[in-house]
């Protein structure tokens, strides 16, 4: 657009009615949006922002445009109190944070994609700076990107906050390459890596040397999941000793966590092109792997979803299995939750295959709960992804075209079961009423012969009034749906004369109360009229004393004619 310079910023409240504070500002939109998504979603700010911001260059004036908001509604208006700014890095340690971390991973993410690496291989590998400030404009990007929401926070000019950062990154480059050129940065390939570790315990910047020699040690790996096989040789070759011990492996965690953080190194581990469905059960298997292996062995359909691991991941998924990287097993934890908690479709297009991965994915998370997230957590999780499921786009595409009425009812029936909430289940009843009481429906199932036979409708009412009552709904919503499946059966019934045909027909007395017995316990009929009638001629026939001489000589048959007599509701 001529004459104008567009640009979006991210603003936060760290708390309910607190006043917004600008958390960042891009000129990439997706960035932005993502930034304020995760800061909102991992609990950190209770609201978010992002605004766009265009700048008539002839008029220097700004015109702003909300783009997206998440979180607490406008508080009622009070006393304006400025709220604390957060400390800046003033230090290059400070730099080494976890948070500092996260923040040089997002203004840096482009640049570090191209080069393969982690913000912890950036803050302990000399070559790696070289070539970052070699580069001119990434690093001149990035700190224009800190300085712009910091100086706005503090009152200050943007060009002085600049100042502030460009001298904390030059004393950031100039420890580093010092402690490199006078060899103060440990060799762990030469020295080993336990050694280099007790070695360094005692050390004031211990965690800073020992990330130093990791960093070297997996920099010549040659993809993201041959970084992850070296830092998981390493962790086999950490000392003994508690205290070093604990020191190494909390190394090993920063960079791994942060490769399982970046698209393309979760991408390279557990596979490219993938859609979220199946990279979440990927995480999933390779979060809660125990769990979810014993499941697969057990139950078809989460074998049937979960993806295999790479020889990488299964490593991976072992150690995650252990209590040394608990942290990073957590994060990825709480990532598969945020991603059911998002809007993102699981199988984009794939309604029926949705359904199955989420039903895979709750019975893995819940089998794991309490070691990998909290079982609450995780049933939230589920009962916001169920309110997609029963949304009316979701429904029609999940029944798409060409089903009869009786299919949609089972399609109904498995959608109903497999949601969680009772809102949710409410919903979802209603859709399986409005196909139940629908007039295709009843047309359909009481269609003249030459289809289906009438028993073989009843036989197919009775079986999707055994799903409705297994499905989870409530008695007020499963009963009228019960009752008219029952309703169906007994007109169905009523025309052919099954009852009647099965009373006089040329058969004995055990095998025509046996077909009786099915139809009156809801067996091969649904509980209503049609069970009722032929409950009545199955007493007639039980209270014939032909039909009991039957039964006195069979008794092997006694037992299961006794069970059919029970359910129906016969003496015996």
């Amino acid at each position: 657009m001529d004459g104008y310079s567009v640009h979006f910023e991210v603003f936060v409240r760290k708390t309910p009615g607190a006043s917004w504070t600008l958390e960042m500002a891009s000129e990439n939109r997706s960035a932005a949006v993502r930034v304020a998504e995760e800061l909102y979603n991992e609990g950190r700010v209770a609201a978010a922002k992002v605004t766009k911001e265009t700048l008539d260059e002839e008029t220097r004036e700004f015109q702003t445009v909300t783009i997206l908001k998440l979180g607490a509604a406008e508080a009622a208006r009070k006393a304006k109190s400025q709220a604390e700014a957060q400390p800046l890095c003033v230090t290059p340690e400070d730099l080494y944070t976890i948070h500092a971390r996260e923040r040089i991973g997002r203004l840096l993410e482009g640049w570090l994609d191209r080069n393969n690496a982690t913000p912890f291989e950036l803050l302990h590998r000399p070559d790696l700076v070289e070539k970052l400030e070699a580069s001119g404009t990434d690093l001149q990007h990035a700190v224009q990107k800190l300085a712009i929401p910091e100086a706005h926070a503090r009152g200050m000019s943007v060009h002085e906050m600049m100042r502030v950062f460009h001298a904390l990154v030059q004393r950031s480059i100039d420890r580093l390459m010092r402690d490199a050129k006078r060899g103060a940065l440990p060799d762990v390939d030469k020295e080993g890596f336990a050694a280099a570790a007790e070695r360094v315990a005692k050390e004031p910047e211990r965690a800073y040397l020992l990330g130093a020699g990791v960093a070297a040690s997996i920099a010549p790996a040659a993809s993201w999941s041959d970084k992850v096989l070296r830092l998981l040789d390493l962790a086999d070759a950490a000392p003994k000793g508690q205290g070093p011990r604990v020191l190494a492996l909390s190394v090993i965690e920063q960079p791994l966590a942060e490769i399982l953080e970046s698209k393309p190194g979760l991408g390279d581990l557990l596979g490219k092109g993938m859609d979220l469905g199946a990279t979440l059960a990927a995480l999933t298997r390779l979060t809660a792997y125990e769990a979810v292996e014993t499941l697969i062995r057990i139950e078809p359909s989460v074998a049937k979803v979960m993806p295999q691991l790479s020889p990488a991941a299964q490593r991976l998924a072992k150690w995650l299995s252990s209590e040394d990287f608990a942290d990073v097993r957590t994060a990825l934890g709480k990532r598969i939750l945020r991603e059911l908690n998002g809007p993102r479709r699981l199988k984009p297009g794939d309604a029926e295959a949705e359904i199955d991965v989420l039903r895979a994915l709750a019975m893995s998370l819940t089998a794991a709960a309490g070691k990998l997230l909290p079982l609450e957590d995780v049933q939230h999780a589920f009962s916001v992804r169920s309110r997609m499921l029963i949304t009316g786009d979701f429904v029609e595409a999940y029944l798409g075209q060409g089903k009869t009425s009786r299919e949609e009812v089972e399609a109904l029936i498995w959608l109903t079961e497999n949601v969680i909430g009772g809102a949710n289940k409410r919903q979802a009843g209603r859709w399986l009423k409005a196909v139940v009481h629908s007039l295709r429906f009843e047309k359909e199932m009481l269609k003249a012969a030459g289809e289906d036979s009438a028993s073989a409708r009843l036989a197919q009412l009775a079986a999707l009034q055994r799903s409705v009552g297994r499905c989870g709904l409530a008695p007020e919503d499963s009963e009228p749906l019960q009752t008219k499946l029952g309703d169906l059966g007994g007109l169905i019934e009523g025309e052919a004369k099954v009852t009647a045909s099965l009373a006089k027909a040329n058969a004995s007395a055990l095998q025509r109360l046996t077909l009786l017995l099915k139809l009156a316990c809801g067996e091969s009929a649904p509980l209503g009229p049609a069970a009722s009638r032929a409950k009545a001629e199955a007493l007639k026939l039980v209270r014939n004393d032909d039909t009991r001489a039957e039964l006195a000589r069979a008794p092997e048959q006694m037992n299961a004619m006794r069970e059919l007599i029970q359910q129906a509701g016969l003496a015996a």
